[in-house]
């Protein structure tokens, strides 16, 4: 094993050698370092100050690929460092030229002296074609004069970025073109340090610091925002760089800008120092950046950009008053009814028209158009119809007869099984709706019983499932999923199956049915008012006629606007139980005053008197002319009536009027 000195002597090796050689002399003097014990960050940093350069992941690639057993050992190394022109008592070739010989006497095939070809140059000044193209400024750099060439393009009139370590001395330089070119690392010096756009406040202040690959898009940066920027010479020693100005200045906000292609490595980056990142717009081309940016759409367009960075998710972000109150108030595909983003779902016993009613919400949000008086956010919806294409055709066609043939355009379709606790349906469902183009809109599953055949709805562990399910499809589409499920025997008593459920949705849209009046209300909204009914009704669309010659028909939606019709639906009972029971709860709702119950639910409005359901059936059951066995379950349906006639809300275990 090789020790302490002889590994120096390695590395002095192979810095004489010319990184920007061709690529069989390049990975030759890869296998070489590498059996002489040399490791990848030797390697890598060498090769990055090559004109030619490719990256670090093809350097990781050929590194990896070495076999350290294989013909080629380390006298090789020494041996071609030799021929390059090094005697082996020093890291630096050995016809370095003197400091203060002019610039263009400064290179040579053994390297380059960039401290005397930085000390040579003239400054730079605003008509640099590079400066002019990219509106930059020519603060702290220089212009080369001279004959030499790098990777066999000429470097007269490049401009030279150059980069400082943090303790003020050159690390190396990167020549920029003034025509057509590639940007070139000065050879013989592995990139280090970094260049810095604006100044930077004291370490203790807080501040912004934008971490950039290259100067055009440090310098839009700095433009637009005052704050100071760093070019790191490349994508690959973003972090690094950052990593360092994080240690030296702790009360800054590190944000990195990505080039468009580099957000997975600039999101990396940023999880890793728990820092921020931008990205280009989405659509954006290769390599497009934010100096791009700023010339295509204006200043104010990557004001806008840098000033909303993403963050990594943290599991307990600690914000302060301000930040909460500065939060955005939440955003809606149907206004007050359903939100943008989240789990929801629509109920209601079968026959009662909720598929109607969501597939009639699909089409009014795929198109922009209100719904039952709501603004809608134009979206793309995904219906996955659980049980029975046939059925759901129908009702396409029903409602493009009556909206018009290019109806529903955005919203898409699909009839093919979903197992909604099955992880790969779930991904393959997120691809499917990726590639269609319909991520971020809503995903509607119908029903959630024909998506997890074989759960127990009513057992917690099975629910969760159900829940989890809904939540990794969420998370991987955005946007909101909306379950279609069905009320229990008791529909008084909400969604069929475990409570869960319903504490894990954030919006609840329940559909009712008494006789031919039908109605939806908001059972639940975490931001929005709940509790208004809203009456529709279903009217017939006949499509034409089936092989026998009878009419197909199906239905439409169709909101209840006439007050009679309202009035009819809210009508008390005349006779019977639910007449008894409905005059002597309004006298208990009458003597219960306007203090809130204690234990109360949320829903229920500010001095509106509300009594226990318990308390309810104890004192009314008394009042039935049945046996007295069968009062308690005869109040109970009595007052379920009331509740499906919309005359009583019972939620909670507590009563109340609408």
């Amino acid at each position: 094993m090789m020790n302490g000195d002889e590994i120096e002597r390695a590395r002095a090796a192979l810095l004489a050698l010319d990184a920007g050689a061709d690529r069989e002399s390049w990975v030759r003097a890869a296998m070489a370092a590498k059996a002489a014990g040399l490791d990848f960050e030797d390697f890598h940093g060498w090769s990055a100050g090559a004109g030619n350069y490719q990256g670090e992941a093809d350097c990781h690639a050929v590194w990896k690929s070495i076999d350290a057993a294989g013909g080629i050992k380390a006298g090789t190394l020494f041996a071609m460092a030799r021929e390059a022109g090094w005697r082996g008592d020093t890291p630096v070739p050995l016809h370095k030229p003197h400091r203060r010989a002019r610039a263009q006497e400064a290179t040579g095939r053994s390297g380059f002296d960039v401290d005397a070809v930085w000390k040579a140059a003239g400054p730079a000044d605003a008509a640099h074609p590079y400066i002019v193209r990219k509106a930059g400024n020519p603060a702290g750099l220089r212009v080369y004069r001279g004959a030499a060439t790098l990777a066999g393009q000429a470097l007269d009139g490049a401009l030279m970025v150059p980069a400082w370590k943090l303790d003020g001395t050159l690390s190396t330089a990167q020549f920029i073109p003034a025509g057509k070119g590639k940007k070139l690392n000065a050879p013989g010096r592995p990139v280090a340090g970094a260049f810095m756009v604006g100044k930077l406040a004291p370490p203790g202040e807080g501040q912004t610091i934008f971490v950039c690959e290259g100067i055009g898009q440090a310098w839009a940066c700095h433009q637009v925002t005052g704050e100071a920027a760093v070019v790191t010479f490349g994508a690959g020693r973003m972090e690094a760089v950052a990593r360092e100005f994080a240690d030296r200045y702790p009360a800054a906000r590190t944000v990195f800008v990505a080039d468009a292609g580099k957000e997975s490595h600039c999101a990396s980056a940023a999880k890793a120092l728990r820092a921020a990142w931008v990205e280009m717009p989405p659509g954006s081309p290769p390599n497009y950046d934010a100096n791009d940016l700023m010339h295509e759409r204006g200043a104010d367009a990557l004001m806008a950009l840098l000033a909303h960075p993403k963050c990594p998710p943290e599991r307990f972000p600690l914000l302060t008053a301000a930040e909460l109150a500065a939060m955005p108030p939440v955003r809606w595909a149907i206004k007050h009814v359903l939100p943008l983003k989240g789990i929801a779902a629509i109920y209601g016993p079968s026959g009662c028209g909720k598929t109607f009613v969501i597939l009639d919400a699909a089409m009014a949000v795929s198109a922009g158009l209100p719904w039952f008086g709501h603004r809608t956010l134009p979206l793309p919806v995904v219906y996955v119809g659980l049980e029975g294409a046939a059925g759901l055709a129908s009702r396409v066609q029903a409602y493009r007869a009556e909206h018009g043939a290019d109806a529903g355009e955005r919203v898409r379709f699909i009839t093919a099984p979903l197992r909604i606790l099955e992880t790969g349906d779930l991904d393959a469902l997120a691809e499917a709706i990726e590639a269609a183009g319909a991520a971020r809109g809503i995903a509607i599953i119908d029903t959630l019983n024909a998506s997890a055949p074989g759960a127990d709805e009513n057992a917690s562990e099975d629910m969760g499932r159900i829940i989890d399910g809904a939540k990794r499809l969420q998370a991987a589409i955005g946007g909101v999923v909306v379950l279609v499920h069905h009320t229990g025997k008791d529909s008084t008593r909400g969604l069929r199956g475990h409570s869960s459920l319903f504490a894990a949705l954030d919006a609840a849209i329940e559909v009712q049915r008494d006789g031919d009046a039908r109605s939806w209300k908001l059972a639940k909204s975490k931001d929005g008012a709940d509790g208004e009914f809203v009456p529709f009704r279903l009217r017939v669309v006949e499509l034409g006629e089936d092989d026998d010659g009878e009419p197909v028909t199906s239905c439409v939606v169709e909101p209840v606007e006439d007050e009679a019709a309202m009035v009819k639906r809210a009508l008390p009972p005349k006779a019977g139980n639910q007449r008894l029971i409905w005059e002597g709860l309004k006298d208990m709702l009458k003597a219960a005053g306007e203090v809130r119950p204690e234990g109360a639910p949320k829903e229920l409005p500010m001095c509106r008197p509300a009594v226990r359901l318990d308390d309810a059936i104890g004192k009314l059951r008394t009042g039935l002319l049945c046996e007295e066995k069968r009062q308690t379950e005869r109040t109970r349906q009595a007052l379920t009536g009331l509740v499906a006639r919309g005359l009583v809300i019972m939620k909670e275990g507590f009563l109340w009027l609408p």
